[in-house]
């Protein structure tokens, strides 16, 4: 359809959006507050004792995070420290500090000035290093000859200790090998002199990492191997009297007896999963203006997204076979046959993940329902016929049952009675999927002021109270809309639009004439021809365009669906009544201006559907062929392509998703039927042969 639906005011995208996130706040409460898994009554806690024995009710294989997290600490925890290589610059800084403080005692000693005190104090004032006053008592008595041999094997001294990697807590080490270094050319009292200054300028040039620390660390930690931990069925889990640790707790966990912490992570993944579907909202918006504009529609959509959340969370606890039998595929059926599939499939997605969420068998299950769920909408079917929905049941029944069937074969061990059971419960799963979705469309549609094809069909039986009046005071209408319904249903298969929806609104086109049913010419007696020739052609044409509003009427008072409403409306569109016009028209001698348009006009409005252009089409066609006969079959296919092209040209297809392959398919489909129907026949000859009387005997 393509209708122009006004932009949302910003009071509607308000309230849109409040009621947005009141369905977002709504879905989270729901998964926080009802697990997908089975707890037991136990609230078991690290530090507990145990009351009695507990055995795993079942075989069970999981990663045990805590043992994987206690290695992982004992691996860290054997990591030595990591230090950076030894920095070259900080050798050659710490020699030339010490070539300047040589040079700077050279010039206290050649100083003829100063006296010893002065010299004293000189050599005191250096700030790089604190010499005793026995060495530099010794420094002065040197000769020249034996001083400079002494600088230079304090420089060589140095050089050679900061070759080596020092790292903190390592220099007095280093300091205390400095005498084993010193040349042994040297006397003792030299070699002295020498060791302490060299042993002054000794640093650190390798300092503590923590980044290089932290990186071995992590490499270590990332080295190691989840843990894995297995129980058989029966196998003691805690022992009567034990303390429960958290290895303990994790696995009555992952065996589903214990309850677990209400963690904030916990809280923030549902949050996170939930925002992840609000997001989706927020652009189905933008890109479904006209389905969620609709009120009733957004609140039945969330009316059903919150309904099958809460009893899904509910169900999947309560058997482990409950999972596979939840009909959740139910849901994108019924949201694509009211809104449409892009709506469901997307809905859908957010749907599975907080149902799902927090179960021990999550990427399995949302595998199940997401496989179950395309199938289930994306499988070409006649939604207007309720086999239809039987066949998606067993598709989505044999979908799930393929998913669960891949599942196991990767088992090390496939545990057979299990996959028999899982896949045998699919089936059901189908039937269910199929029922729930015709019961809840046929309970939702009149809400959205839809069909169901059990209402087209109830509405399409002949004794309908509407046709029934229909057939007795406008017969003639009557076998011409039973025409227009045979046409308009073959072309509808034939472009794959809605055949049932299009056979009953054709059936209820022309209602209206049955309250002025000799108004119309199908419904006069032959030689009794009334054409409106002695009234005016305004009112004439009155009377004509009446039969639409009192279709109108009358759908209401029986109640119809408003699609079948449309096709009251809309199958004249906005045409004129051309033969009163053309009265009309002679009377004023062709003056167009002296005439009002609007008085030989029908209200409309065009057709907005495809359903009702065909119908609009088919009563054009029948119309113009039953009245103006064809002789030929040329000139038969040339009067219904004429009748579509006028109204093509008049613009009454504007608001159809119709294109001009389709037009010539729906003219082929109409050229087949009208053919069968108004054919040339052959005129049976009269039998000359006398016959005899006929004797009674009595």
């Amino acid at each position: 359809m393509a209708t122009n639906f006004p932009k949302r005011s910003f009071r509607q995208t308000l309230f849109l959006l409040v009621l947005l996130f009141l369905s977002g706040a709504a879905a989270l409460a729901i998964v926080v507050s009802l697990p997908a898994i089975s707890i037991s009554t136990q609230d078991l806690q690290s530090g507990d004792v145990a009351a009695q024995d507990i055995l795993a009710p079942s075989a069970v294989s999981y990663t045990s995070d805590v043992r994987t997290v206690q290695l992982q600490e004992t691996v860290i925890n054997s990591v030595a420290p990591r230090y950076t290589q030894a920095d070259t610059n900080i050798a050659r800084q710490q020699l030339e500090h010490l070539r300047a403080s040589l040079a700077y005692i050279s010039s206290v000693r050649s100083d003829f000035y100063a006296n010893n005190e002065q010299k004293l104090n000189d050599l005191a004032a250096l700030k790089e290093i604190q010499i005793s006053a026995e060495t530099t008592a010794g420094i002065f008595l040197l000769a020249e000859t034996r001083w400079q041999a002494v600088q230079q094997e304090s420089i060589v001294v140095l050089e050679q200790v900061m070759r080596n990697t020092i790292r903190d807590g390592r220099v007095e080490d280093f300091r205390s090998n400095v005498p084993n270094l010193v040349s042994l050319a040297l006397p003792e009292d030299q070699a002295l002199i020498v060791a302490e200054l060299a042993a002054a300028f000794i640093v650190p040039n390798s300092f503590y990492s923590e980044s290089l620390t932290e990186t071995a660390r992590q490499l270590a930690a990332e080295s190691v191997e989840p843990v894995q931990v297995s129980f058989a069925a029966g196998e003691i889990v805690v022992q009567r009297g034990e303390v429960i640790s958290d290895v303990a707790l994790e696995a009555l966990r992952s065996l589903g007896l214990a309850k677990p912490e209400r963690r904030w992570q916990e809280l923030t993944s549902a949050g996170l999963l939930v925002l992840i579907s609000l997001g989706l909202a927020i652009i189905l918006f933008r890109r479904q203006t006209q389905t969620l504009t609709y009120s009733r529609g957004l609140f039945v959509i969330i009316f059903l997204f919150l309904a099958f959340l809460a009893l899904g969370r509910l169900a999947l606890p309560m058997h482990p076979l409950a999972p596979y039998l939840f009909p959740l595929a139910a849901y994108p059926l019924i949201i694509a046959s009211l809104f449409g599939e892009e709506l469901a499939l997307v809905s859908v997605i957010p749907l599975i993940l907080l149902i799902t969420f927090g179960h021990n068998n999550t990427a399995a299950l949302f595998l199940f329902y997401m496989t179950s769920s395309l199938f289930s909408v994306l499988i070409p079917k006649r939604e207007q016929r309720i086999s239809a929905y039987l066949w998606v049941g067993v598709t989505v029944a044999a979908s799930g049952a393929a998913v669960i069937t891949s599942f196991h074969l990767l088992q090390a061990e496939t545990n057979w009675v299990d996959l028999a059971s899982q896949t045998s419960i699919t089936l059901l799963n189908g039937l269910m999927v199929s029922g729930i979705t015709v019961l809840l469309q046929y309970l939702l549609a009149p809400i959205m002021g839809q069909t169901t094809p059990l209402q087209l069909l109830e509405l399409s039986r002949p004794d309908n109270p509407l046709l029934e009046y229909l057939l007795r005071n406008a017969p003639g209408t009557y076998q011409h809309s039973l025409q227009v319904a045979n046409l308009a249903e073959q072309a509808a298969e034939r472009i794959d639009a809605d055949s049932l929806l299009t056979r009953v609104g054709a059936l209820y086109h022309d209602i209206g004439k049955s309250l002025n049913p000799y108004f119309f010419i199908e419904n006069q007696r032959t030689g009794q021809i009334d054409t409106h020739d002695n009234i005016d052609p305004a009112e004439s044409a009155s009377f004509i365009i009446r039969h639409v509003t009192d279709g109108l009427e009358l759908a209401r008072q029986h109640r119809l669906p408003d699609r079948i409403k449309d096709f009251i409306a809309e199958h004249h569109g906005t045409l004129k009544t051309y033969y009163q016009w053309t009265q009309a028209l002679n009377a004023a001698e062709g003056d167009a201006s002296q005439l009002d348009e609007n008085l030989f006009t029908y209200p409309g409005p065009r057709p907005q559907s495809r359903e009702t252009a065909l119908v609009m089409l088919a009563d054009g066609c029948e119309a113009r062929v039953r009245a103006q006969k064809p002789t030929t079959e040329d000139s038969l296919r040339e009067m219904i392509k004429d009748t579509i092209e006028k109204r093509l040209a008049q613009d009454q297809l504007h608001d159809t998703r119709l294109n001009l392959q389709e037009l010539n398919i729906i003219t082929e489909a109409f050229f087949d039927n009208l053919r069968g129907i108004y054919h040339p026949r052959v005129d049976y000859p009269t039998l000359n042969i006398p016959t005899q009387p006929i004797k009674i005997t009595e």
